[in-house]
């Protein structure tokens, strides 16, 4: 199961070495991570995604509370939420070509960024499943190069991310404190 965890950070250098860290030491791959800042100029928010079950989520997840500059941790899996990747693909298109790509870009809600003689640049955004069903209706033109940014989340609804209360953090040094001598 893919687990979508948001990870409030303190923004100073080596926070995120720290965390993919932690990944590492437990032999866990990280599917997407991406990093920016919030509306708080002293955060950086993480949206981690990982192969993982419930169990393991949850030791991911005190684990990570552990680490000095984390600060707030959100298993949001589960949670109504928005996620969004954005991808920039570079596309094969002579001049016979091109209506037919851009039928496709209109159809997917994407646009054009770049147009040289024989390729276009397309830039698309919403989930990973759209990016996915473009990039096999674009194959058969020849994608030359892509890329893509990852994963960000955002819970649905007026509930924000909020600093944990002391209590909270206790709770989930104590529930680590468990799990000590079990592997994540």
């Amino acid at each position: 199961m893919l687990k979508t965890f948001v990870v409030h950070v303190e923004n100073k250098p080596g926070v995120l070495t720290r965390v993919a860290s932690l990944f590492r030491r437990r032999a866990f791959n990280i599917d997407s991570l991406t990093v920016g800042r919030t509306e708080k100029p002293e955060v950086s928010r993480m949206t981690i995604t990982v192969d993982a079950d419930q169990d393991q989520g949850r030791r991911i997840e005190a684990s990570l509370y552990k680490l000095v500059n984390v600060l707030l941790v959100e298993d949001i899996t589960d949670e109504p939420a928005i996620t969004r990747d954005l991808a920039m693909i570079k596309v094969a298109a002579t001049h016979d070509q091109r209506s037919h790509v851009l039928q496709l870009v209109n159809i997917f809600r994407a646009r054009v960024v770049d147009v040289a003689p024989e390729s276009l640049v397309i830039e698309i955004t919403g989930a990973e499943e759209k990016i996915d069903r473009m990039l096999e209706v674009l194959s058969p033109f020849g994608v030359v190069e892509m890329v893509r940014t990852g994963i960000v989340a955002m819970r649905r609804g007026t509930k924000s991310s909020t600093a944990p209360t002391t209590e909270e953090l206790d709770e989930v040094t104590a529930e680590a404190g468990d799990d000590e001598g079990q592997s994540v």
